[in-house]
């Protein structure tokens, strides 16, 4: 045991060695992950109680800090977009940036299930989901749901409203536990932006039926909720259904896990997967099928490029492409758990898709390590589960953080209209708000931040100073941060440009080896 404890302090230094000279920092509203289960900083493999694990397009960084709010499972959080945490809550109460409850913050989704989870956390994940208000850039609003002690589904649906201007800039809860309907619903709320940009699908299912509840959101709130029957089997007993959406928007899946109460096949998975029409919200061509799971699980998670769809139970990992010709006939076996086991199960639970383009996956026990789908972009084992990979200096316990594509442009094609008031500014120029850093660059490797004009592409190009074209890379549509390497260049100034929906911008890069 000393041999172990003495790698895993080493292993603890070389992390936060790492993370302090990467100088990578967050940067976007999905970009911070909370973590922190238990308060034990009396063990040596948790030194912190709590942490933070931010991302860049590319890559991540791990701190340890100490914060009052805990997660079991649920969490929801937003940023601003330089990828500065503006609140956060675990089911039970809002936190503002500093860590202290937000004025009205306190009493969320008023029960006894509530009551009994405010201080760790609610178990359940996806009980609660952050978005910004359409045409606003101060005021956010927050879904969330609770349920009572033995029960499996929630009976409404609460919002609130936190504004950002006030309590110099810390924000208040101005309304709170507001009823959206009421309904039997499961666990699970989940958002896509409409094709026009501006408004937002919200997403919940009725228990014991096929049908999908669906809030409009709109400048002037809550302007339409339907219910749509998705002509599947039966979801019910409100068993931690996970479901996402697709980063493109044009899926939705969810999975299905009954109990049985047979100890040899103890449950069934059933994952369902539909055409999401983002402009009238319809979901289209259902597609199911057994998982043949004889164990629970609850990851799910699409990969960056929207083709792949990842399920997990305790003990294996499946791939599907969603291209194919038979989505069953594709599943491909990514992973099998190998057994490791440090201060729990380093299994696989939820799955979390981060801004980085790698899927992170929590376990169903109290652990220190996540498991990372390195490449999820790519066919079968080549994905490249790490497991275990990805040390955190706290308990992790069957974390997960809920967010939507809040980068989702509008879709003109579907036959809405573009309202989004935030790709162009008022002198008909995009403002990319590019950046290149560090600057001057020492070794071949920079960074580069941006915004795309809506639901666009880009190219990055760099240039010598005489106009001679030395690289180019492409820029996906979803992306705003890079992290590149650059070919190798004489010490020198150098001209970057990215382009874009018939807009430019440049920046000068100064090349200073040693």
């Amino acid at each position: 045991m000393p041999k172990i404890i003495k790698k895993i302090k080493f292993l603890f230094g070389i992390l936060f060695l790492c993370q302090a000279s990467s100088a990578l920092l967050a940067q976007g509203l999905n970009h911070n992950w909370l973590l922190g289960y238990l308060d034990a900083p009396y063990l040596p493999y948790s030194p912190s109680a709590d942490a933070t694990l931010q991302f860049s397009k590319t890559n991540y960084s791990i701190t340890g800090t100490s914060r009052l709010m805990k997660f079991r499972a649920t969490q929801a959080n937003i940023s601003d977009s330089l990828g500065n945490i503006l609140f956060y809550s675990n089911g039970g109460w809002i936190a503002d940036a500093t860590g202290d409850t937000m004025i009205n913050g306190s009493g969320l989704s008023p029960s006894i299930f509530s009551t009994v989870y405010s201080d760790y956390g609610f178990p359940p994940p996806s009980m609660q989901i952050a978005l910004p208000f359409p045409d606003s850039n101060n005021v956010y609003i927050l879904f969330h749901q609770t349920s009572e002690p033995l029960e499996s589904n929630s009976v409404e649906l609460y919002y609130s409203i936190i504004d950002m201007k006030q309590n110099n800039g810390k924000g208040v809860v101005t309304q709170k536990n507001l009823i959206a309907f009421q309904d039997t619903i499961l666990f699970g709320i989940h958002a896509c932006k409409h094709a026009n940009g501006r408004d937002w699908w919200i997403v919940t299912l009725r228990d014991s039926s096929d049908i999908a509840i669906k809030i409009l959101l709109t400048p002037t709130g809550i302007a339409q909720l339907d219910t749509q029957h998705l002509n599947v089997p039966l979801h019910h007993n409100g068993y931690t259904q996970p479901m996402c959406f697709s980063p493109d928007g044009k899926k939705f899946a969810y999975i299905v896990t009954t109990q049985t109460g047979n100890s040899n096949y103890p449950s069934l998975r059933d994952l369902r997967i539909f055409d999401f029409d983002r402009c009238t919200g319809l979901f289209t061509n259902s597609f199911h099928f057994d998982l043949n799971d004889t164990f629970p699980g609850t990851g799910l998670s699409f990969s960056s490029n929207s083709r792949y769809l990842y399920t997990a139970k305790y003990f294996r990992i499946s791939q599907f492409d969603l291209l194919s010709a038979s989505i069953q006939a594709s599943r491909q076996y990514v992973a099998d758990y190998d057994t490791f086991f440090m201060g729990g199960y380093t299994d696989f639970a939820n799955m979390y898709l981060g801004a980085n383009g790698k899927i992170y996956i929590s376990s169903t026990s109290t652990t220190i390590y996540f498991n990372v789908i390195d490449s999820p972009d790519s066919f079968g084992v080549s994905c490249n589960v790490l497991q275990h990979s990805l040390l955190s200096p706290t308990f992790l316990f069957f974390n997960h953080v809920n967010h939507p594509n809040y980068y989702l442009g509008c879709d003109t094609s579907l036959g809405c209209p573009c309202l989004s008031s935030t790709s162009l500014t008022e002198n008909g120029q995009h403002d990319f708000r590019f950046r290149v850093y560090p600057n001057p660059v020492v070794n071949y490797i920079v960074n580069i931040g941006y915004i795309l004009p809506q639901n666009k592409s880009g190219i990055l190009k760099l240039y010598d100073v005489n106009g001679k074209q030395l690289y180019t890379q492409g820029l996906p549509p979803w992306s705003n941060e890079q992290s590149i390497k650059l070919p190798k260049l004489a010490n020198g100034v150098y001209n970057m440009r990215i382009e874009s929906g018939g807009y430019f911008m440049s920046r000068n890069l100064v090349v200073m080896r040693e």
